[in-house]
């Protein structure tokens, strides 16, 4: 039997203009004074993982650092903190990348969590090292909001990328 809904789109890859917008995106959101509200979000590290796990051969190491030093010097943080986080993040995330491809977004986010936590705890243990106090378990919420947004994210990012396979002037998708 013939399954009633076919879609006539497929995806194509993302524009390179494309992700470096939304990363550049990700970084004014992180530079938002929040102060310290539980759950925020490190949007940086969610679009980041997103990238790698979609786009392992055009988002590495190298741009996670490059925007781990961003965010260093925007929110004043210990120099290198985020950037070997988002390092770290990067290489599982990239690792993982043909794994977590083969889930729907519901399942992959649950592969993201873990990748999240663990950028979360190095940021922790650099900051501790550096005598900094141990911000509470409260910190940590952060990574269930972001994995919470892997859902709503994934369409968002996804969206630009889905073509017709025959152009038709008048869709605009």
């Amino acid at each position: 039997m013939q399954p009633t809904h076919r879609s006539n789109r497929i995806l194509q890859p993302a524009k390179t203009w494309f992700i470096h917008l939304s990363l550049l995106i990700a970084l004014g959101l992180a530079y938002i004074p929040t102060g310290r509200l539980p759950g925020v979000p490190d949007w940086v590290a969610v679009v980041l993982a997103f990238w790698c796990v979609r786009e392992p051969a055009r988002v590495g190491m190298g741009t996670a650092f490059v925007f781990g030093i961003l965010v260093d010097i925007g929110l004043g943080a210990a120099m290198g903190q985020h950037a070997l986080a988002y390092v770290v993040l990067a290489y599982l995330a990239t690792s993982l990348s043909r794994r977590v491809l083969w889930f729907p977004p519901g399942k992959q986010a649950l592969h993201v969590l873990p990748l999240l936590l663990i950028a979360q705890t190095l940021m922790v243990v650099v900051r501790l090292i550096a005598g900094a106090e141990f911000p509470g378990w409260w910190y940590f919420v952060s990574s269930l909001t972001g994995t919470l947004l892997w859902m709503p994210l994934t369409v968002l990012l996804l969206l630009p990328q889905y073509q017709p396979v025959e152009r038709d002037a008048n869709r605009p998708i």
